[in-house]
């Protein structure tokens, strides 16, 4: 047979397939409506299961064996995403449980930051809220997160990733233990300077103190000073504290400018960081699922077992609604081995009628799916 005639055959065949494709789509729409009205939800992953091992005997070879699998697996995937787009459409869904606002209300609140003041987390508060905004800080996330969640603080300023440095791990990982939401977000660019006592010199310097990113961030310029040591602490200004608490002209911070100017310390060299386009991305948090009207990014996280194909079936429900996924990140659950979490970044609003139906759909078939913020 040539090769035109096998290409007639198969597009006969294809054809039938399309015919086929679309009294099964029918069919489904018929199985939606018996699901709304008995109150069935749309996944059933054992039933899935069975119909995939019954198509697998059907043919023979152990490749048209794992094919006809995965063909099947793609179709049963848009069907449900057919599924839950009539549930959708019929207002059956997943509340989001948020309350969309025009704008996030500020006045007459009290902020929380991680640090002292002249950290990185202090610029961001000023930043995002200004300066004569009622901000306090803590010495550590979990604290900004307990203020919150409490009650004793309205929003939080917390660092969750860094363009050079990447992930603030486990900001992410506190995002699960309190049950605070994103509502906003602020970039703060990165300038690191070495700071030193009045008195110091460049040469003079043995020890720096700074936050682990931050040491990592200036990698280069610390290559080229043999013999210091590097220490790590807390934060940035809990550094350029430090310098001045132990009055030694051999110790120096890697800290921003402003941090010295705040504790009386020398700028021995600016600008040292290997990224000039350095810079870190903090989340203002609330204990209160609020949502703006202009909110164009939602953060989510959910729970998948170790297994192939889970990750691709749930980032399907992007895809076919036209949502577009921004940043995913993973970490292990504790205490589950080959179990992940994963944190997603989102474009869009939780008013979106394809954003609430791809959410619907990954709530359905992923374990302990959770809206982190609209913002």
């Amino acid at each position: 047979m040539d090769l035109q005639e096998c290409r007639r055959r198969l597009d006969v065949i294809d054809g039938q397939l399309v015919a086929l494709f679309e009294e099964r789509m029918k069919i489904c729409g018929d199985v939606a409506d018996y699901k709304m009205k008995v109150g069935k939800p749309v996944y059933d992953g054992e039933r899935e299961r069975q119909k995939l091992e019954a198509v697998g005997s059907m043919v023979h070879g152990e490749y048209n064996q794992t094919a006809i699998q995965e063909l099947f697996s793609q179709i049963m995937t848009i069907s449900r995403r057919f599924q839950y787009q009539k549930m959708a459409a019929s207002g059956i869904g997943e509340d989001s449980g948020y309350t969309q606002v025009q704008t996030l209300p500020t006045e007459g609140k009290k902020i929380v930051f991680q640090g002292v003041e002249g950290a990185y987390g202090h610029a961001a508060a000023l930043q995002y809220f200004g300066r004569e905004a009622d901000l306090y800080h803590v010495s550590t996330f979990e604290e900004a997160m307990q203020e919150v969640s409490e009650g004793r603080a309205d929003y939080g300023v917390l660092p969750i990733e860094n363009s050079s440095a990447g992930a603030v791990i486990d900001n992410y990982d506190l995002q699960i233990q309190y049950q605070n939401y994103i509502v906003a977000e602020t970039f703060v660019p990165v300038r690191h300077a070495l700071l030193g006592r009045p008195e110091a010199k460049l040469s003079d310097i043995r020890t720096i103190f700074s936050h682990p990113q931050a040491l990592m961030q200036c990698s280069r310029f610390l290559k080229q000073q043999e013999g210091i040591r590097q220490v790590s602490l807390e934060n940035t200004a809990v550094a350029a504290k430090k310098v001045v608490e132990d009055s030694d002209r051999t110790c120096a911070a890697i800290a921003s400018e402003i941090a010295g100017q705040i504790y009386g310390l020398k700028v021995l060299q600016p600008g040292i960081q290997d990224n000039e386009n350095n810079t870190t991305r903090f989340i203002i948090i609330s204990s209160h699922p609020i949502y703006c009207r202009a909110a164009d990014k939602i953060s989510i996280t959910f729970e998948l077992p170790h297994r192939s194909g889970t990750l691709y079936n749930i980032l399907g429900h992007f895809i076919f609604n036209g949502v577009n996924m921004r940043m995913i990140e993973s970490r292990p659950i504790a205490g589950h081995s080959w179990e992940y979490r994963f944190f997603v970044d989102l474009e869009g609003n939780l008013a979106d009628a394809a954003v609430r139906n791809a959410l619907n759909g990954v709530a359905a078939e992923a374990k302990n799916m959770r809206v982190l913020g609209n913002y």
